[in-house]
């Protein structure tokens, strides 16, 4: 059987590829909430390989690196630094030259080629985990076989976008809907093909 694809997605209402501030979102918890367990924690047993774009890749590094973890971080943020760091890390990307955190592999060419290669590879399921371009790459290319959206509640206006002009319709089928305390959604789906 094929390994599955996860396409997480951290988006404003609007669509656009940002963290900003809106009540509740600076909040730092001791136990991991519903945002950690959806998207990370309750995947923790069944997928070993992520997959990023160079940016996402920079950014995991220089914050969730198990060495680069403070004693005063919450344990949960210490389980997710293992995590990743015990996956196969995927990085494509045309300019990234040397990958130095945990066990990575850069890869370049067809993204369609290379990633029906890592499905065909053996082992557990896949996170794609980058930002819009990443993202929309990922969907106008029929790879991805679940959505994992985070909403936050913030018309933003700005930004990289995630949404563009597609080639064609995707359908999609409704798995999940959670609604979070601050006004946040995550909001899952399959791919129907």
């Amino acid at each position: 059987m094929s390994r599955l694809i996860t396409l997480n997605m951290y988006m404003t209402l609007d669509g656009f590829g940002e963290f900003p501030e809106y009540p509740g979102s600076e909040i730092e918890e001791d136990e991991p909430s519903d945002f950690w367990k959806e998207l990370w924690i309750s995947r923790y047993d069944s997928v070993d390989t992520i997959i990023f774009g160079r940016r996402s890749y920079e950014g995991h590094a220089q914050v969730h690196a198990l060495s680069k973890r403070k004693l005063t971080d919450p344990k949960h943020l210490y389980d997710y630094s293992r995590f990743l760091e015990r996956c196969k890390l995927i990085v494509f990307s045309n300019t990234l030259q040397e990958a130095t955190w945990g066990n990575t592999r850069i890869m370049k060419g067809d993204l369609t080629d290379q990633v029906e290669k890592l499905k065909k590879e053996p082992g557990k399921d896949i996170i794609a985990e980058g930002g819009p371009s990443l993202a929309h790459d990922f969907i106008t290319r029929g790879l991805v076989d679940e959505y994992r959206i985070f909403v936050m509640p913030v018309i933003y206006g700005k930004g990289p976008h995630y949404w563009g002009t597609m080639p064609k319709q995707e359908t999609l089928e409704l798995m999940d809907v959670k609604k979070m305390p601050h006004g946040e959604m995550i909001i899952r789906y399959r791919s129907l093909r």
